[in-house]
């Protein structure tokens, strides 16, 4: 025979009323902060109206088993006990649950969506009128926003544009829009419309149309005349699936075992498109982490192999509203290899790449490159890290946090653990991650740094607030972000500093306050906290309300209840002020509170057990300055329902007849109903059964019959059930072999746990066992609750051997216990047994102290002390509380204690990273634990000094050497430190290179890439705060650095180039007019004629020039090219003045230069002139021409 333990209770606060909460709950209340309601809380439950649910905190507990009648009534507290139900109304059909009263699965009736909104709303904080029309109909309420579109609002252009806004107020809203901050004259536009009774937008393209041409940023406002509502700014954005270019694609050649990127470039969409890679023939590409996929969308092979070529590469993108796929012209792979042959073999061979002649090679990375990169992510968003590399063989890819273990719970590895994504980001997921990519040729690693920022999120978002007359109140706008978000104030849509003033009303940052508030100072109030990365709009309105208490339920409720259950009254009501709430029981005077009542704040009456001399009519009366309000509800005890003889496991012949007991006692005003489970389904009554009020009887047992079969007795108000096996035989079974033919199942609970021979340290516990259904025992586990820390968690005692059912519990001291049994079987456990009564031990000091005591500092001046805090089970005691005391280490002075009642404590004002004495000891009321031993522990880390004494010598033209001491002060733990150094010729600048070191490193020897440049080091400290104070040097300057330079800096500099090309122009320019001279001859002021004066009849007397030209387009003989142009005498002593008229120089009418001759010269004079004109390079080009 089985006994089910699920008796339901769905009468325990009767057809209206369920099971109230643990008066625990009543520690929690309600909170101030709800300023205009208190009501009826009420939830739904598949379909179901649970009042009082919200605030049930015992409603899930499972109903204890009884064994029969006998045991059950043995003495009335054990009846008591055994009927003690905390399990609300459930939905019919399962084992484990209650029945639902029928009466509760009717509609329920308008009263009590009213009453469900306000205890919704009440709990959320969001402050609104009940739904009672009566209600809805006299109290005027501002606007508020109820719907709106999302903020990024993409549409597709092939639909119309719906751009949403709904809202609701008393007086009904009026509704208007701006586009792009201006005035969106609607009536203007034939293609937009306005939803009827709503803002919402309709743009028709049905009759043409473009929708980029009513792409922008849109917002709503919602408007009666006690305010204005504001929607959110939504950017209005059409879609786009953009074509992809045509283009031809060259076959890519690539030598086996290189590394291959096949770009994407996917052609931009809005949203952006999806990506894959498939061949033209709409095969997908095999990926795995030698060829994947990157995030951008490009395809890499870490070493292309021959095989690659068997395919073709086609990217493929697919966009979200158009639903199409566009495909790239594929590329196809030409391998370059020294084994022509694929040969499908070598793809298993140990060695592949040897077998196939491709060398190996250490890894590197194709994305991201270089050894560091930095990216920023938003809190709440995913963060996806990647890192591909090439090598051969295929490298493997490994992810870890610098300073830390990776989030276990939001880290995640993709694409072959080429990919690391962090889901939901946090602050605390910003640092230096790296990726170390290694094969057997050796390992590199990237080190990318993530930032956090944060669009603005709340902290503490503003509801409306509905105030009486005179009362005072506030509206909090709290949001944090990274950088810091502005909060910005507006009432009705327009700033508050452009608002009319209002004597009632101060502004102080993020908080508004109201003192003595009036009818007049209703209003929509906006906070707008914006940063860089995004903003939030919030609209809270202020509501003066004045009105007197109301209740919302109806009067003369009936509420039946089942006996020694725990029930709860509700009484919602309304009103401005705040009402107060008081009860009462057949119209007596005194307040009912206490005992066996406990009142909420929200006004509820908790009956914390049902008697017989509770049952009568009970008044609630809510009052408030401007009159009071009452109501009656009539509570009706009824007996519960019970299955005092049950159906017991049978074994039957095929073909008997077979008969299940089932007898019930019920309260005679409910009506009772029995139905029948087979196998927990239920079970159809065919030809061969017959169902009776107490039985089930079965004619012709076949086969099919076998299982498990439950009685189940139900009334409206609670439910009881039984249940046992049926195990059919075949005809030639016999009883020796019937135990063998039965199944093997977990055992049943032990039953009647008992506790004797209590003791100050120690107790009995004795159990029966359960039915072990044909597998012996083997184990019983003892578990124990207690109910002042951990409260309804179970923790394991002891084990014990299968062959025992009684042991000696050692106990702890002050533990308030309670136990119960588990069986354990080769099948598997049982479920526990119904929990024993509780015991509760003596007090005593504790005899033991915390463990994993630790001193760390938090910020740089101070220290955080942290310990594991002790358990019920070690407690020994009431009031447990810990005695911090803490000193410097090492000194003398006095030993700083507190105490404390949780576990942490923060020592303020510390110096920088000192060591500290700490010790943790615990104390009860019964008095202190044993003297603790002390920890060290440390304050808060700084930044670190500047490493001492850097030195950087140059031995040669190859290297540098660097060497330097630890930082004069640490301020921690040192962690490494990071140099920083670059390369520079005058203004030229190379790239900066970073090395990280350990603590202990303290030299360094830079390998110099060319002998010319000089470097500029950098080196800081670490520790886990950051880097320290830098110190900076150069390296010396090589000993041809000066000419290096200068020749360097001309040879660039723009004004040389230009001095270069205009030298070269003019040297070009002389070439040519000598040439053009030697071709044509010149013209001379002067023309030599021995012995033959000018004559008139000279046809060149006029200009006084002359013709000149010889064979040999020479100069005349014996004389030489001066510098100005003439003539100079080399070896005659003959001068032009023989020919002339007078011994002064004489210039020609054209301004030609004739010269000045003398009559007599010195020979050596003109040597002397010829010597000097010689050097002329000038002469030496025109002695050219």
């Amino acid at each position: 025979m089985r006994r089910l333990a699920a008796r339901g209770a769905a009468g325990d606060a009767g057809e209206v009323a369920a099971p109230a909460a643990d008066s625990s709950d009543s520690a929690q209340g309600r909170s101030p902060s709800s300023w205009r309601l208190i009501d009826l809380c009420a939830i739904w439950d598949a379909g179901v109206y649970l009042p009082s649910a919200a605030w049930n905190g015992a409603s899930s507990g499972v109903a204890r088993r009884r064994l029969n009648e006998a045991e059950r009534l043995s003495t009335v507290r054990e009846a008591q006990l055994k009927r003690l139900e905390v399990t609300r109304p459930r939905v019919l059909g399962s084992r484990e649950r209650g029945r639902v009263p029928r009466m509760a699965r009717q509609p329920p009736p308008p009263w009590v969506h009213a009453a469900f909104l306000l205890c919704l709303l009440s709990l959320g904080g969001a402050i609104e009128i009940p739904m009672d029309p009566s209600i809805q109909n006299e109290l005027t309420q501002p606007p508020t926003i109820t719907k709106q579109s999302v903020k990024d609002h993409i549409v597709d252009p092939r639909d119309n544009i719906l751009i949403e806004c709904e809202a609701k107020g008393n007086p009904a809203p009026s509704f208007h829009w701006t586009r792009n901050s201006r005035f969106f004259n609607i009536a203007k536009d034939p293609r937009v419309s306005m939803r009827r009774r709503s803002g919402t937008l309709v743009i028709d393209f049905r009759s043409g149309g473009r929708p980029e041409e009513y792409e922008g940023e849109y917002q709503c406002f919602a408007r009666n005349k006690f305010g204005t509502a504001l929607s959110n700014r939504i950017r209005l954005q059409v879609s786009k699936s953009p074509l992809w270019p045509k283009e031809n694609l060259d076959p890519v050649v690539v030598q086996e075992g290189a590394p291959l990127t096949l770009q994407c470039n996917p052609p931009p969409g809005l949203p952006s498109p999806v990506i894959f890679w498939m061949s033209s023939s709409m095969e997908p590409i095999t990926q795995d982490k030698r060829v994947s996929q990157g995030h951008n969308g490009d395809l890499y092979f870490s070493n292309v192999m021959l095989q690659d070529m068997q395919t073709d590469y086609s990217c493929n993108a697919r966009f979200h509203f158009t639903h199409t796929i566009q495909q790239k012209n594929p590329f196809t792979l030409k391998v370059l290899t020294n084994h022509p042959y694929n040969d499908s073999s070598l793809r298993n061979h140990p060695d592949m790449y040897s077998a196939r002649g491709v060398a190996e090679r250490t890894p590197s990375f194709m994305y991201p490159q270089g050894t560091a990169s930095s990216q920023m992510v938003l809190r709440g968003m995913d963060l996806l890290l990647e890192c591909i590399a090439s090598g051969v063989p295929t490298p493997d890819i490994a992810w870890y946090k610098k300073g830390g273990d990776l989030p276990s719970d939001k880290a995640k590895f993709e694409n072959f653990n080429k990919a690391l994504r962090i889901t939901n980001v946090s602050e605390e997921d910003s640092g230096e991650y790296f990726c170390l990519a290694s094969n057997k040729m050796g390992s590199i690693r990237h080190t990318i740094s993530v930032r956090v920022k944060a669009a603005p999120y709340w902290l503490d978002e503003p509801k409306n607030l509905i105030l009486a007359p005179g009362e005072d109140g506030r509206l909090v706008c709290r949001a944090n972000g990274n950088p810091k978000p502005t909060v910005q104030w507006m009432v009705n849509g327009e700033p508050l500093q452009s608002a009319p003033p209002n004597p009632n009303r101060e502004v102080a940052g993020d908080t508004i306050i109201f003192r003595d508030t009036q009818i007049s100072s209703r209003a929509v109030y906006q906070c707008n906290t914006s940063n860089e990365h995004g903003y939030l709009l919030a609209n809270a309105f202020v509501s003066v309300l004045d009105v007197p208490p109301r209740m919302l339920s109806p009067r003369n409720q009936l509420i039946r209840v089942i006996l020694y259950n725990r029930t709860r009254l509700d009484c919602p009501f309304f009103g401005s002020p705040i009402p107060t709430l008081r009860w009462f029981k057949n119209g007596q005077g005194s307040n009912l509170d206490g005992g066996n009542y406990h009142v909420y704040e929200n006004g509820s009456l908790e009956i914390k057990m049902i008697r017989k001399e509770d049952q009568g009519i009970y008044t609630c009366v809510a009052t408030n300055i401007l009159g009071k309000a009452e109501n009656q509800v009539r509570l009706e005890v009824k007996d519960p329902t019970r299955i005092y003889r049950m159906p017991e496991d049978q074994v039957a012949k095929r073909g008997t007849t077979v008969q299940l007991e089932c007898r019930v006692k019920h309260d005679p005003s409910l009506k009772l109903t029995v139905s029948w489970l087979k196998d927990d389904k239920p079970l159809y009554i065919g030809n061969r059964m017959k169902k009776e009020d107490d039985s089930l009887t079965i004619f012709g047992v076949a086969e099919r019959d076998q299982g498990s079969y439950t009685c189940v007795a139900s009334t409206e108000l609670d439910q009881d059930l039984a249940k046992a096996y049926l195990t059919v035989l075949a005809d030639q079974a016999t009883p020796t072999n019937r135990l063998a033919a039965l199944p093997k199942g977990r055992p049943d609970r032990p039953r009647d746990l008992e506790l004797t021979d209590l003791a100050e340290r120690s107790v009995r516990l004795t159990w029966i066992p359960g039915d072990d259904n044909n597998s012996p025992i083997t184990d019983y586990v003892v578990q124990f609750e207690e109910d002042q820390f951990q409260p309804g968690v179970w923790h394991d005692h002891s084990k014990y051997p299968g062959s025992v059912n009684s042991a000696v519990l050692r106990l702890s001291p002050y533990v308030n216990y309670q136990f119960r049994v588990i069986a354990v079987n080769e099948v598997g456990s049982s479920h526990p047994s119904l929990p024993s009564e509780r015991y509760r031990t003596s007090g005593a000091p504790p005899e033991s102290n915390p463990g994993d005591v630790k001193g760390e500092g938090t910020r740089k001046n101070n220290m955080e002390i942290t310990w594991t805090p002790m358990n019920a089970t070690s407690a020994f005691g009431p009031n447990l509380r810990y005695i911090v005391k803490w000193r410097r280490r090492e000194t003398r002075e006095a030993w700083n204690n507190v105490t404390v009642w949780g576990s942490r404590y923060v020592v303020g004002q510390t110096p920088v990273y000192v060591p500290y004495e700490i010790r943790v000891q615990a104390e009860n009321d019964f008095g202190k634990g044993p003297e603790p031993e002390s920890v060290i522990g440390y304050s808060g880390e700084d930044l670190p000094s500047a490493p001492r004494r850097f030195r950087v010598r140059q031995p040669n033209l190859e290297t540098i050497n660097l060497e330097w001491d630890h930082p004069e002060h640490p301020n921690g733990i040192m962690i490494g430190y990071t140099l920083k150094y670059v390369a520079f010729n005058g203004t030229k600048v190379g790239k900066q290179i970073v090395e990280n070191f350990s603590p202990n490193q303290t030299k360094f020897t830079v390998q110099r890439t060319d002998p010319v440049s000089r470097y500029r080091f950098t080196l800081s400290a670490r520790t886990q705060v950051g880097s320290g104070e830098a110190v900076t040097e150069e390296s010396p300057a090589p000993p041809n650095e000066a000419y290096t330079n200068n020749q360097a800096d001309i040879a660039t500099q723009g004004w040389f180039i230009g001095l270069m090309c205009a030298i070269a122009l003019l040297v070009l320019i002389l070439l040519i007019v000598c040439f053009i001279k030697r071709s044509r001859g010149g013209k001379y002021p002067v023309r030599e004629k021995k012995d033959v004066p000018l004559g008139p009849e000279d046809p060149k007397e006029e200009d006084g020039s002359f013709d000149y030209s010889d064979e040999d387009n020479k100069p005349l003989q014996g004389s030489q090219t001066s510098l100005d142009g003439t003539i100079k005498q080399q070896e005659s002593d003959d001068s032009l003045v023989d020919y002339g008229e007078g011994g002064e120089g004489q210039f020609n009418e054209d301004g030609s230069f004739i010269g000045q001759y003398t009559v007599k010269k010195d020979k050596e004079e003109t040597e002397g002139n010829e010597s000097s004109e010689a050097t002329s390079p000038v002469n030496a080009i025109y002695s050219l021409a």
